[in-house]
């Protein structure tokens, strides 16, 4: 019973963090109502953080903490790849689209792959989450309850990707009007573009 409170206290911190809308969720939701590979999709994603997380529990947290040098290239290469990205939401918006429910999906599963490892790895808000946060929080707990702690935060990252994947999916019949798909691309578009000025702007003040 003891052990369940470091959990339930890791699920509700981890999902604390990872809810915020970000460039991450909103690229989980756009594959999930595109059915492209999105299971896959959160099931990388999941991963990912899954791993970052490990990081952090063993302490590598602190390390990039008190390191600016790691901070700031990984906060201009994730603002630059995050601009990038929302252009090309911008011109989607700009044309408009149309989803159809029995469409296979157009992107190959390793292409996938890697579109998601770019849109989770070159984000530094997911290391300054994960492993930093999530990390130095895990500090507070001792043996086998700071364990349990990251599990915690390592089941709600599942629990929520999955629920976009399954989500998304609800949402699909909306997306067969053009309008609607352009009310997506433009709310991913203005979300890549704020995280990449916040990301900017940061990197120089490092």
């Amino acid at each position: 019973m003891s052990s369940l409170i470091p959990y339930m206290q890791g699920f509700g911190t981890g999902a604390g963090l990872i809810i915020a809308i970000g460039a991450q969720n909103a690229f989980v939701l756009t594959q999930s109502i595109r059915k492209n590979h999105h299971m896959t999709v959160c099931l990388v994603c999941a991963i990912c953080d899954a791993l970052l997380i490990t990081l952090g529990i063993l302490g590598t947290g602190e390390l990039i903490a008190s390191n600016p040098m790691l901070l700031k290239p990984a906060a201009w290469g994730g603002a630059a790849f995050l601009a990038w990205y929302g252009f090309g939401s911008f011109r989607s918006a700009i044309k408009g689209g149309q989803l159809e429910t029995g469409e296979v999906a157009r992107t190959g599963v390793k292409s996938i792959i890697l579109l998601t490892l770019s849109i989770t790895l070159l984000n530094p808000h997911v290391y300054l989450d994960t492993v930093v946060m999530l990390g130095s929080i895990s500090g507070q707990y001792d043996g086998m309850d700071r364990y349990m702690f990251g599990f915690g935060a390592m089941s709600a990252s599942f629990v929520w990707f999955y629920t976009l994947g399954f989500g998304g999916r609800a949402l699909a019949p909306l997306f067969k009007k053009p309008v609607t798909w352009r009310v997506l691309d433009s709310a991913v578009c203005l979300t890549m573009w704020f995280i990449a000025w916040h990301l900017a702007e940061k990197a120089m003040s490092v």
